[in-house]
């Protein structure tokens, strides 16, 4: 099982993202859960590189293993752009979850 654990502000706005696991849903490189996973967390991770004023880390460790968090997120109009990156990572991750539940995990925690 995949499971992606989402950290947000208080207002809402995006502040870390940790995906572990395997879907387990097909063979490796025929996946589907895994890859719609995967595209949906590097989508969320290159809005966020190219957003000017976010400054993100990210973290690859093994195969199966994302990380990525915002050290610097800017002003106000960054903070709409994180806001928005958490609800993109919270309905595309419910989603599959809600799909495959056995292969799919979303834990959300708000700081």
């Amino acid at each position: 099982m995949i499971e992606v654990l989402l950290v947000c502000c208080r207002d809402g706005a995006f502040k870390s993202c940790k995906a572990s696991g395997h879907a387990e849903f097909a063979v490796k490189g025929k996946d589907i859960v895994c890859a719609a996973v995967t595209e949906l967390l590097r989508t969320a991770v290159q809005v966020l590189e190219q957003t000017k004023g976010i400054a993100v880390k990210t973290e690859t460790p093994s195969r199966g293993n994302l990380a990525f968090c915002v050290e610097d997120c800017g002003g106000p109009e960054q903070t709409e752009r994180l806001k928005c990156t958490a609800d993109f990572i919270r309905l595309g991750i419910k989603n599959l979850a809600d799909e495959y539940p056995e292969n799919v995990q979303l834990r959300e925690i708000s700081e």
